[in-house]
């Protein structure tokens, strides 16, 4: 598990915890079942106050992405594979919304957005 904490960040702490948690379990890299560190000890790791640690795990327990279990701790909760998905669709949309964006700010027109993805994806094959 590797969380970068940016002060920079205009998102308070516990949502970029919760937002690179998130994208860990939706890539395969936090696998369904595995044990997170206690919320006492990713803050301790993280240098963060055990309400912002708790605040994080709580938002993705809300969200269906981790389940606490009494005396046991906080694992990565089995994934409904529809939804799971739908949130790497949403990502997608995203990022390419923030393409159009900028493509349209530039003044790149349409066929060559669509031309430049393309070919990007051609050359990932």
């Amino acid at each position: 598990m590797n969380i970068t904490i940016s002060n920079a960040s205009p998102d308070p702490i516990y949502r970029q915890i919760a937002r690179q948690l998130r994208a860990q379990i939706l890539s395969g890299d936090l696998p369904e079942g595995l044990a997170l560190p206690s919320i006492r000890g990713l803050a301790k790791e993280l240098r963060i106050s055990v309400i912002t640690t708790k605040r994080a795990y709580e938002e993705l327990e809300r969200e269906g992405f981790l389940h606490g279990v009494s005396g046991k701790g906080t694992f990565v909760a089995p994934q409904n594979e529809e939804l799971l998905l739908e949130q790497r669709r949403k990502h997608v949309e995203e990022k390419l919304a923030d393409a159009v964006m900028h493509a349209r700010t530039l003044g790149i027109p349409r066929d060559e957005l669509h031309e430049m993805i393309r070919l990007l994806w051609e050359s990932e094959q």
